[in-house]
C-alpha cells in the first residue's frame, strides 16, 4: 500500500494493533467502513462508548426539556444509539423528529426506536439540496459531520443555520498534528492501541471490520476516506461563518480518541 503503511506497521510492532494490522493487510480486497454492520455495531456498543453515549443521551435529553423543540432533526443517526435513549429519557417529546442517515441497514434500526419519526436514506447534502422549506426548532449531528467532505461543510452548516434554531453538535476535540509526520503517526499508534484493547472479545471483529478501515483512510491516499476530524475551536470557527453567534462548547467523556464535546450553536 506504500510507505505510509509500512511506517504504521513498523510503529506498532509488539502491540495488539500491530497483530490486526498485519492479519487486515493479507486480504488485498478493499474493505470499506460500514461495509460490515456487525463490526461497526460492536464498536458503537462497546468499550469506551458505553460511557460516552451514555452521558451523550443524557445531554440530549436535557437540552429537549430546556429548549422544549416541536420538530428535531437528527443528521447522521446511525442506528439511533444517541437519539432514542435521548427522546426515551426525556420528560419532552417533539412532535415530529426527521431522522437522516446513508446506510439503509442502520437508519431502519433508528427508526423501530422512534415510532412516528420520518425517516431519510441520504447524506446531509442531499438531504439539504432536496427542494422543501421545512424548518426544526432544534437539529443535532452526533459524531456524524466529521464524514462531510471539508469542502461541503460551509453549505451544510449554512443550511442547519437557515433550517433550525438551535444545533447541537457531538465531536471530538482531535489534537493538532500534521498529516503524516512521524509525530502525527505515533500519536494515531498510541490511540488506536487504546481503543482496540478497550474490546476484549470483540477486538477483532472492531478493528477489521471498522477501526483499521478508517485508519488507513486517514494516512493511505489510495483508500477511500471516511472521515475528516477537527479541534473543537475550528468548528466554532466554522459555525461562526455559517452565521451563528451563541456558541458554546461543553465537554462530554474523556474518549481513547481525543476528548469528546458537546457544540451548541443558535
Amino acid at each position: 500500500m506504500g510507505h505510509e503503511v509500512d511506517a504504521l506497521v513498523a510503529a506498532s510492532a509488539g502491540l495488539r494493533l500491530g497483530e490486526e494490522l498485519t492479519e487486515y493487510l493479507r486480504d488485498e480486497g478493499e474493505r470499506k467502513v460500514y461495509d460490515q454492520p456487525a463490526a461497526f455495531t460492536a464498536f458503537v456498543r462497546g468499550g469506551g462508548n458505553v460511557e460516552l453515549y451514555e452521558r451523550l443521551s443524557d445531554a440530549l435529553a436535557a437540552g429537549y426539556d430546556e429548549t422544549k423543540p416541536d420538530a428535531l432533526l437528527d443528521v447522521g443517526c446511525g442506528d439511533g444509539l444517541a437519539v432514542v435513549p435521548a427522546l426515551d429519557r426525556a420528560q419532552h417529546a417533539p412532535l415530529r423528529v426527521d431522522l437522516v442517515e446513508p446506510s439503509e441497514a442502520l437508519l431502519k434500526d433508528a427508526k423501530k426506536g422512534v415510532p412516528g419519526a420520518q425517516a431519510w436514506q441520504m447524506t446531509a447534502q442531499e438531504f439539504f439540496a432536496r427542494d422543501d422549506e421545512q424548518r426544526w426548532d432544534a437539529a443535532q449531528a452526533t459524531f456524524s459531520l466529521q464524514s462531510v467532505v471539508p469542502e461541503d461543510r460551509p453549505s451544510v452548516l449554512k443550511a442547519f443555520r437557515e433550517r433550525a434554531t438551535r444545533l447541537t453538535i457531538a465531536e471530538f476535540d482531535v489534537p493538532v498534528y500534521v498529516e503524516g509526520t512521524p509525530e502525527h503517526l505515533v500519536s494515531m499508534v498510541k490511540r488506536y492501541e487504546r481503543g482496540i484493547t478497550e474490546y476484549g472479545a470483540d477486538a477483532s471483529l472492531v478493528a477489521q471490520g471498522f477501526l483499521l478501515p478508517v485508519l488507513l483512510g486517514q494516512i493511505t491516499p489510495s483508500v477511500a476516506r471516511t472521515n475528516w476530524e477537527q479541534p473543537a475551536a475550528k468548528w466554532v470557527e466554522q459555525l461562526e461563518a455559517a452565521g451563528f453567534t451563541n456558541i458554546e462548547i461543553e465537554p462530554l467523556a474523556d474518549y481513547w480518541w481525543a476528548p469528546a464535546v458537546l457544540i451548541k450553536a443558535a
